[in-house]
């Protein structure tokens, strides 16, 4: 099509929103996020495609796939517009019904509704449901709304408008000063001033500049990034150009991990609807501003999240930190001025520019503005994606969000900021998400993955298990990191199998001490987060391990042994079913009897076991 001018924009969303408001349709919006994809998605649009054709109805409902929702605890599911009706946990059996019930008879299927877990009430409407109604979505105002791979769904929803306002109504300087007043801070993790990054790199002599986004999301339990591009990645498109306007840079590299399939193929989708509306490319909207955009995958370094080491990486050397100063706004890319974001960071940036800084700065604390966006996952309820405001208590996060614990036990503590970031326990939990707020406990806030911990974890062994990820991610550069982690390792792993002895915690401390103070990158400086965090608040569980050589949560298996109490012992059997070694031997009405020799300490008979007999 011929490229767009800036006008062009305003008709393509109108015209769009009366198509829709016209077409007098119903519009079944389905998750089509990797989450949902994995759960089964995919076959339940299909089906839902070959039912409504069936009963005749292709003319009055449309099916969409879109990112993904959020509520990745309930996929597959359907939002059902303009009514918003929310189905969950859909499988291709239920298809018919629905279309029976909800599109002919005009029936709610109350089975697949929601249903609050405490009131046992069912929730029809989406807005009511309380994990969507407690959140503020900015970065994520177009999830589960749009379809990712149609770009005038973006229009319709505001899309490159703020482009347009950057282009021909800002300067450059009216650009960084509005993401200053903004107050958004780097949302990867390092929480530095996103417009103070811009204008040092804007100031920064040279004819050749580069803007980077970070989508290099290597964390455990993260899905953030990857969500927000799925979902909607001409946001960050959007965002990434206003920061090439800001500082005259012409060519952009999305740095994403080739484990991100679908991402990666709706980023490319996304590019290629850019360029043929003249977004990306030359003269952008008849303005005379040029900007490219090329995708880069990295092959999985968690290292490669670090900036400089992100950079080396695209310029075809080995993903290694680099010194700093110079930082990368004087000397970064190819030795250029170059700024890097990550997707969130540059999620938000179009809505500022639209709406002003000042209505970003509404929400959030003194220092943290706006809103973070969270991966929740672990042992809570409402696994998923969660935005809210910065100052938002995490109490508030993992219960009127989360929908708190599963099976009525006890949180324990919550990982907030990755592996390299630390536990808050249960009593810090009304700590706001805030930078400061979150450093004061113990923790960072990093790039927002929060891992859920009940009472049965072992935080000696959780130590040891992100220990062990950050040895095993570490680049090797410097000695700190490549030797000190692996000490660190080998010491956790020694309590863990009741070779602990008093003095390693004195040692703990003082080599993570020694680490944070020399290792050359972030991801050194921050690994001995987890030690530090818990030895903290469960010095107690470490003293046990070493004093006591026992496991308190029981997750420690060479701490372990396992007996059958006959007293207690119902004689159903379970156990000898479920053991996946043979090593249980029980007859009808008689009391199982577990061989030590045999037992490989899986604790699957432990956590079988509904009489609590197994010990």
């Amino acid at each position: 099509m011929d490229r767009l001018k800036a006008k062009d924009l305003n008709t393509i969303k109108e015209s769009t929103i009366k198509a829709h408001d016209a077409e007098n349709i119903i519009r079944l919006m389905i998750c089509g996020g990797t989450g949902c994809h994995a759960t089964g998605s995919i076959a339940v649009k299909e089906a839902l495609i070959e039912e409504i054709a069936l009963k005749g109805l292709a003319e009055k409902i449309k099916v969409v796939e879109t990112g993904c929702n959020g509520f990745c605890a309930k996929g597959p599911l359907m939002v059902v517009q303009p009514e918003g009706i929310f189905y969950q946990k859909l499988s291709v059996k239920d298809i018919p019904v629905l279309v029976e019930e909800q599109f002919i008879k005009g029936n709610t299927v109350n089975k697949l509704l929601y249903k609050d877990p405490v009131s046992k009430k069912v929730i029809p409407l989406q807005k009511d449901i309380p994990f969507f109604a407690h959140q503020t979505p900015r970065a994520l105002k177009n999830k589960g709304i749009i379809d990712p791979e149609v770009i005038d769904d973006y229009i319709a929803r505001d899309g490159y408008i703020g482009l347009s306002k950057a282009l021909f109504e800002m300067t450059p300087e009216d650009i960084i000063e509005q993401v200053k007043i903004s107050g958004l801070r780097g949302r990867g993790g390092a929480g530095f001033p996103t417009g103070l990054k811009w204008e040092f790199a804007r100031k920064s002599p040279g004819d050749l500049k580069y803007v980077l986004c970070n989508a290099d999301e290597g964390d455990p339990g993260a899905f953030m990034d990857r969500s927000i591009l799925e979902a909607d990645p001409h946001a960050v498109l959007e965002g990434m150009i206003i920061a090439a306007r800001a500082i005259d840079a012409h060519q952009g590299y999305i740095y994403v991990r080739t484990e991100y399939p679908l991402a990666v193929r709706r980023l490319g989708i996304a590019i290629r609807q850019a360029k043929e509306y003249g977004l990306i490319g030359q003269d952008i909207l008849a303005s005379g501003f040029h900007f490219d955009v090329d995708i880069y995958q990295g092959a999985g370094a968690f290292v490669c999240g670090e900036e400089t080491a992100l950079m080396r990486s695209i310029e075809g050397k080995r993903g290694m930190p680099r010194p700093r100063p110079p930082f990368p706004a004087h000397k970064g890319l190819w030795e250029k001025p170059t700024i890097l974001n990550n997707v969130e960071t540059l999620a938000n940036i179009a809505q500022i520019i639209l709406m002003g800084g000042a209505w970003y700065a509404g929400v959030g604390t003194e220092t943290s503005k706006g809103t973070k966006v969270f991966a929740v996952s672990g042992d809570v309820n409402n696994i998923g994606l969660v935005e809210v405001a910065m100052g938002t208590p995490l109490r508030t996060m993992l219960y009127d969000i989360g929908g708190g614990i599963p099976n009525r036990k006890k949180i324990k503590a919550v990982q907030l900021g990755g592996p390299s970031g630390g536990c808050i326990p249960e009593q810090h939990l009304d700590t706001p998400v805030d930078y400061e707020a979150i450093a004061q406990v113990g923790a960072i806030m990093g790039s927002g993955g929060v891992i859920v911990m009940d009472e049965n974890t072992c935080m000696v062994d959780m130590a040891r298990f992100f220990m062990e990820f950050i040895q095993d991610e570490s680049c090797g550069k410097c000695t700190p990191c490549r030797e000190g982690t692996r000490r660190l390792l080998e010491i956790l792993k020694n309590i863990c199998d009741g070779r602990g002895k008093p003095e390693d915690l004195d040692t703990l401390l003082e080599l993570s001490g020694i680490i944070k103070n020399t290792a050359l990158c972030g991801l050194g400086q921050t690994g001995p987060n987890p030690v530090l965090s818990t030895l903290r608040y469960f010095r107690h569980e470490y003293d046990t391990h070493i004093h006591e050589k026992k496991c308190p949560a029981k997750r420690c298996v060479e701490l372990l042994s396992f007996e059958v109490d006959p007293a207690i012992c119902t004689q159903c059997g379970l156990c000898f079913k479920s053991c996946p070694v043979g090593a249980i031997t029980w007859k009808k009405k008689e009391a199982a009897r577990i061989d030590k020799d045999k037992c490989i300490k899986c604790l699957t008979c432990f956590e079988k076991c509904a009489f609590g007999s197994i010990f």
